[in-house]
């Protein structure tokens, strides 16, 4: 051992001693003058263990996607779960019940998947991502059989696609560790970036599958993780073995109630300020929404201070200190914020106005949505594995950067385009978008797992998947808001004109104008005009049968909708570019290496690793 400075020789020799091969490859690299004195390893253990590093890849896979696939695929379905279940969209009362459907399952996601991975990380990463897919797929079972109609229904569908989020809580927060430590350094991009790829095509793929399924029958949008579920479910029990050295620890309750309590309470408060209420355009300034914000900040700053005292912290402040870690952590929310805001615009823009504008009924404008967004997954695809195999070269920080400034060309040229687009040029910036997105997803996750140590790999799996799960419901806020108030400015004077040029008497016209541009909205959303319940029987009974017709038909209220809805993506577009641009920064600042050098505490840890 001579020649190694003591400390860092110290915990080579304990971590490989205490450590199973890929474990010692993947925490400290391999070194000559250390491995070959303790490692002992049969050659046919050393074979079994190269074969289960792709078993490992191929069950994790499937699980990310799966459950990315139910992150988004309600997204898309929405009209088909609405009319299934009988739910008037228009009803202001059931505004809730929509948006609990799309962020249900992101909310538990990113509260939990922390706790999850610190769980993970002390009695065993297999144990809890098994048990991840066996909840899953017991709640997809569920969600497919929900009884009756109505709000009873609809809560039914919000409380299992909540459980459904434990089970994708405890499958994200450790299936990338199990990869960490399954493959060396020279794979662990390949391996992460595939897995990755999985994930976040998941989320693209699940608007595609959604639009599918529900064409066919609104419940085949959950039935169809049933089998997956039950293959991985039996496949993962009966192969996957748990490399990891597990570290015993106490589980940070105080960490865990008010990081989980704080984050819920200013989602919360994000899902109903955009809501409208008390005669506001929004509810952001009503006392319940700045009561669930600023006691939900309270609580995170609470979190912060507890976390920098607990000797085992759920949420290991120190790993910030890491410039790759910090700064890929960074990227990753922001981009996350960027990319929830334009599937959400794409999905509006497409099913609310673009289709109905070319001939689409509103009923099959799901499944068309799905169909164009096409471009956007295969460049996502195309990209994603290159970007992991050559980042394990040449390095994670060009491709990331180099994504995330794509990403955001794209979004200027989205913004650019008119709302009733050529499909060419359309088709050919989404790809673009998905390219950039299959550059930065790969690269910027390998150098964050690759940073910290192995016994941290769960709780920093955990922390990168809250910030792009908590990224995905924060962007439905901050967009719904933008773009409720860029409609207010403009939709108002639209609608009125509109309606007076069809001989609408000049009160009606009034009040159905003056009405908050969230129902406009979440009609557009939902694939439904509106008009016809806004205006009633008794108004459109005295107009002339063209101008009824006309204003109930495919293309009046898309029509109208188009100038104000430009408007107010402007706005989401640019933001959506800021938003790019500094996550690209700090991509940028994350330095050269991946891989840290050791902490000053390092042979503690090891020690305790190996006793």
């Amino acid at each position: 051992m001579q020649g190694l400075p003591s400390q860092r020789g110290l915990a080579r020799v304990a971590f490989t001693i205490s450590a199973p091969p890929y474990v010692t490859w993947t925490s400290v690299g391999a070194v000559s003058t250390v491995v070959p004195m303790v490692n002992h390893v049969q050659a046919q253990d050393l074979e079994d263990r190269y074969r289960h590093r792709w078993l490992a890849l191929s069950n994790t896979t499937l699980g990310v996607f799966m459950a990315m696939v139910n992150s988004s695929i309600v997204l898309v379905s929405l009209p088909a779960i609405f009319r299934g279940i009988r739910l008037d969209p228009l009803e202001p009362a059931n505004v809730s019940y929509l948006l609990w459907m799309l962020m249900g399952y992101l909310l538990v996601t990113a509260v939990l998947v922390v706790a999850f991975g610190r769980v993970g990380d002390m009695f065993g990463r297999v144990r809890m991502y098994n048990a991840g897919f066996l909840v899953f797929t017991l709640a997809s079972v569920a969600l497919g059989f929900v009884p009756g109609d109505g709000p009873p229904a609809a809560l039914a569908l919000i409380v299992l696609r909540m459980i459904q989020g434990v089970g994708g809580a405890l499958l994200m927060a450790n299936s990338v560790a199990i990869l960490t430590d399954a493959f060396p350094p020279g794979e662990r991009g390949l391996a992460l970036g595939l897995n990755q790829v999985a994930a976040l095509a998941g989320s693209f793929v699940g608007l595609v599958a959604g639009g599918l399924l529900a064409d066919w029958h609104w419940r085949a949008v959950f039935w169809v993780s049933v089998p997956v579920g039950l293959l991985g479910t039996v496949w993962a029990y009966a192969k996957l073995k748990d490399l990891a050295q597990r570290v015993p620890a106490r589980l940070d309750w105080a960490g865990n109630i008010s990081f989980g309590a704080g984050l819920t309470l200013v989602l919360l408060a994000t899902t109903y300020g955009i809501q409208p209420g008390q005669g506001r355009l929004m509810s952001w300034t009503t006392p319940i929404v700045l009561i669930e914000l600023l006691s939900g900040t309270a609580l995170l700053v609470l979190f912060v201070w507890i976390e920098g005292r607990v000797r085992q912290p759920m949420f290991a402040l120190s790993m910030f200190k890491l410039r790759a870690f910090a700064a890929g952590n960074l990227a990753n929310l922001l981009a996350s914020v960027a990319r929830g805001g334009l599937q959400f615009m794409l999905i509006l823009w497409l099913q609310g106005i673009w289709l109905p504008l070319h001939g689409y009924s509103f009923e099959s404008t799901p499944l068309w949505a799905g169909i164009y967004m096409l471009p956007l997954t295969l460049g996502f695809l195309l990209a994603g594995p290159l970007s992991g195999f050559l980042s394990d070269r040449f390095g994670a920080r060009a491709f990331a950067t180099g994504g995330l400034i794509l990403g955001a060309f794209t979004y200027v040229a989205l913004a650019a385009l008119p709302v009733d687009f050529s499909y060419p040029a359309f088709a050919a910036v989404i790809f673009l978008n998905g390219v950039g997105s299959g550059l930065f997803a790969s690269p910027n996750t390998s150098a964050i797992m690759s940073s910290v140590e192995p016994w941290e790999r769960g709780a920093a799996s955990g922390m990168r998947a809250t910030f792009q799960n908590a990224g995905m419901v924060l962007s439905l806020g901050i967009f719904f808001s933008v773009l409720i108030a860029g409609l207010a400015l403009e939709q108002p004077a639209a609608l009125r004109t509109g309606l007076l040029a069809h001989h609408v008497p000049f009160q009606q016209a009034q009040q159905v104008a003056s009405l908050p541009p969230v129902g406009t909205l979440f009609a557009a959303f939902l694939g439904e005009n509106p008009l016809r319940q806004m205006l009633g029987p008794h108004i459109l009974s005295a107009l002339s049968r063209r101008d009824a017709a006309a204003l109930v038909g495919k293309t009046f209220f898309p029509g109208i909708m188009a100038s104000p809805f430009k408007h107010g993506l402007l706005w989401v577009f640019g933001i959506a570019v800021a938003l790019q641009l500094v996550a690209a920064l700090a991509s940028a600042l994350r330095g050269r290496e991946a891989i840290r050098a050791p902490r000053a505490h390092r042979v503690d840890k090891t020690r305790s690793a190996e006793a």
